[in-house]
């Protein structure tokens, strides 16, 4: 027997073929290892990144953690940063690198934040890897906008293209599985550090108001670079009065 006391390691043996090849060793003396290969294999090493054509590797979305803490305090003044949680993109999702108390939850969005855009370019910053938006949510904004934009990040990540997220996310609130917006609330957008997508990059420190259903034209119709209140998404759940603030105010990230 040519094979006694010998090890055979097949590669792709879940089927037929594979059984039988690995009985015929048996048949030989041979200890036989059975090693299926599939695509299942690599959930215990990072969260599935089932890549749509147009996205780049999920890697390019990542920070290092102490960054993306840094980069996400940046967001708001130190007074307001310093006592907030903090939530960093990790593959199987956002989760808390720091605990706060103050009732503010610091983050850092990626392009999924985009998703449910009202313009086809402005939902295609999703494919957009560098594109880096800390923000500060208040209260009322951590329990109501930042489970939609975690949803966002998690779809996205599934490899999730802008319609399917915003229809996924639709199914979401006629199921009540994300909150309704309770009321008016607000985020900081006041990092110099922050990249907005193509054309637009730093921009300038500003407030987001979370206004659902707002026109532009209920604030007199204001341009971007106006340097006025102007509402994005306007009409839709997700409309956003954005107020921009003096560039003074712009805070730089900083390692602690």
């Amino acid at each position: 027997m040519l094979r006694k006391d010998k090890n055979a390691v097949i590669c792709g043996a879940g089927g037929a073929i594979g059984g039988a090849i690995a009985r015929a060793f048996a048949r030989e003396g041979a200890k036989v290892f059975l090693m299926l290969v599939s695509l299942l294999a690599s959930l215990d090493a990072v969260a599935v990144w089932a890549q749509g054509s147009k996205y780049p590797p999920l890697s390019e979305y990542m920070m290092a953690p102490e960054a993306e803490v840094a980069l996400a305090r940046s967001a708001a003044p130190e007074k307001v940063s310093a006592r907030a949680t903090v939530k960093i993109l990790t593959p199987s999702g956002y989760k808390v690198a720091a605990q706060g108390d103050n009732g503010l939850v610091c983050m850092v969005m990626r392009g999924w934040a985009a998703a449910t855009s009202s313009t086809a370019q402005e939902r295609d910053l999703i494919y957009y890897a560098k594109l880096r938006a800390p923000i500060c949510f208040d209260p009322v904004a951590s329990r109501t906008v930042l489970p939609l934009q975690e949803l966002q990040a998690k779809l996205g990540m599934e490899g999730k293209g802008p319609d399917q997220i915003t229809e996924a996310v639709q199914a979401a609130y006629a199921k009540g599985e994300l909150p309704r917006m309770e009321a008016v609330s607000f985020g900081y957008m006041f990092s110099a550090d922050q990249d907005l997508g193509p054309g637009f990059g730093a921009w300038h420190p500003h407030m987001m108001v979370y206004t659902p259903y707002y026109e532009n034209s209920m604030l007199g119709g204001n341009e971007v670079e106006s340097g006025l209140p102007v509402v994005g998404d306007g009409g839709t759940p997700f409309a956003v009065t954005v107020i921009p603030v003096a560039d003074r105010l712009a805070v730089k990230a900083r390692l602690r």
